[in-house]
């Protein structure tokens, strides 16, 4: 063919044009890194399907130097609570910290301003200083521009492969958690490759890097960014455009917000009041069943419509076991009342594990009992029948399993919850024969003959007024 010694790829071919224009070329000279010493750290830009929606995000890369060992996250923000939460993640994951230094470009979350665009020089961020010196690293800013893209050329590459490689096409997530751990186990998984021609994997090369790794911090770092909003009428306070509840007993105070990455952690003072996953959409909100059990236990007709309750049915905190339970108490003990003992119920939940209470849950709907005790009994009832080493020696009698139920073992114990009121309910006597016995004597009316029987002899007491024998007045 005429044409077949023409380079076809056009980064050959720029190359060539700017030659034949005269221009310099610029050359690139090989590095070598030290195990453990360098590291380099960037952002890339993604959509997922999240939720059913098309959603842009942002995926956070930290690579190792020498190894090409990379650490990936992906948050909704790229912003400094994103940035320091992706450090942390990396420094965990590898087990160390570089030892002489970090390459960044010039990002908002770490540079104030940049002093000299030829230069080194650069403004810190206040609290990008407190973290790094917290992990006690330095940072190597790159050069503005094209220049300096070239100077982290390694992690900048790895963002387009990793991209390239595993999350395309679109990612079809519920969350970001899940996401990330699919991420977690695509960074394993590349241990296994080679970079070019390098003989031994990225995981092997890790090994060695691992033992020259700065060791981390013993005390940790809160990477969020710290707020003091007002809590509303509603329980509500109001963080990036999105709104989260708290406890109702906080209406009318300040509280101190640690704004995460994913997450938004409350704190009363020093203690921790409502942690919620962080909401992604402007306008959004996340609101908390439990925050609002106090208050709905006097006014249990704001339940059924609440956005709290629809949340918890969204998320599947709501279960059918609560529903089913929440029925039949209304029919059983009217709107009102059986709300309320709904609300005890998942007041139970403070103290009991979600699965516990579930199983007391499904067990007094078994036997139709509507009493929040009842569940609490029986909750804890099959924390005990699935402990490890069987019933405890000072339970009731009547609760201690049969022979039978030995001789099946614990898989045939846990596929049904033992119902202390179905037992009660079947057979009274056994109930009542493992009771201790009473050495009370029995009841006596012989006190009270005097007042209960008919009164006859010397015990009656004449009318004065009645006629006696001869029919004249006593």
């Amino acid at each position: 063919p005429p044409h077949a010694d023409r380079p076809r790829s056009w980064p050959i071919r720029r190359t060539q044009i700017g030659l034949e224009a005269g221009r310099r070329v610029e050359v690139m000279i090989p590095q070598e890194h030290a195990p453990g010493a360098e590291a380099e750290v960037d952002f890339g830009e993604l959509y997922v399907i999240l939720a059913g929606v098309k959603t842009k995000v942002f995926l956070f890369t930290f690579r190792l130097s020498y190894s090409g060992k990379a650490v990936h996250r992906i948050y909704a923000t790229q912003g400094q609570e994103a940035f320091l939460e992706g450090h942390i993640a990396a420094f965990n994951e590898i087990g160390g910290i570089p030892a002489r230094h970090v390459r960044y470009d010039n990002l908002t979350a770490a540079v104030t301003r940049v002093v000299n665009a030829r230069g080194r020089e650069r403004v810190e961020n206040d609290r990008w200083v407190l973290f790094r010196s917290h992990f006690g690293f330095d940072a190597f800013y790159c050069q503005p521009g094209i220049a300096g893209a070239h100077e982290k050329g390694g992690v900048e590459g790895d963002v387009g492969r990793f991209r390239r490689q595993h999350l395309v096409p679109m990612p079809v997530v519920d969350s970001l958690d899940e996401l990330n751990e699919k991420v977690r186990a695509l960074d394993a998984a590349d241990d296994r490759r080679r970079i070019s021609s390098r003989i031994r994997t990225v995981g092997e090369d890790f090994a060695t890097e691992r033992e020259n790794l700065a060791p981390l911090p013993v005390e940790g770092f809160d990477p969020g960014l710290m707020l003091n909003p007002m809590v509303d009428r509603s329980a509500m306070i109001t963080v990036r455009m999105a709104r989260y509840s708290v406890p109702a007993r906080f209406i009318h105070r300040r509280v101190r917000v640690s704004l995460r990455a994913s997450e938004v952690v409350v704190f009363d003072g020093r203690l921790q009041i409502a942690r919620h996953a962080r909401v992604i959409t402007r306008g959004g909100q996340s609101v908390n069943l439990d925050h609002y059990l106090e208050v709905l236990k006097g006014k249990p007709g704001a339940l059924p419509g609440s956005t709290a309750l629809a949340q918890a049915r969204e998320s599947g905190a709501f279960t059918p076991a609560h529903e089913a339970f929440w029925a039949n108490a209304r029919r059983r003990l009217g709107d009102a009342v059986g709300t309320r003992e709904l609300i005890d119920v998942l007041l139970l939940h403070r103290a009991m594990a979600a699965d516990e209470v579930e199983a007391g849950l499904l067990a007094a709907v078994s036997v139709g009992a509507v009493s929040a005790d009842v569940v609490a009994v029986e909750a804890r009832l099959h924390t005990t029948l699935a402990a490890p080493t069987g019933a405890s020696s000072d339970r009731h009698p009547v609760a201690q399993p049969s022979d039978g139920e030995r001789r099946d073992g614990d898989a045939k114990r846990s596929r049904k919850v033992v119902s202390l009121t179905e037992r009660l309910l079947l057979d009274p006597a056994a109930v009542i024969a493992g009771l201790p016995p009473d050495t009370r004597p029995l009841p006596s009316m012989e006190k009270y003959q005097q007042l209960l029987g008919r009164r006859t002899g010397t015990d009656h007491h004449p009318d004065p007024m009645s006629p006696d024998e001869s029919g004249a007045p006593r």
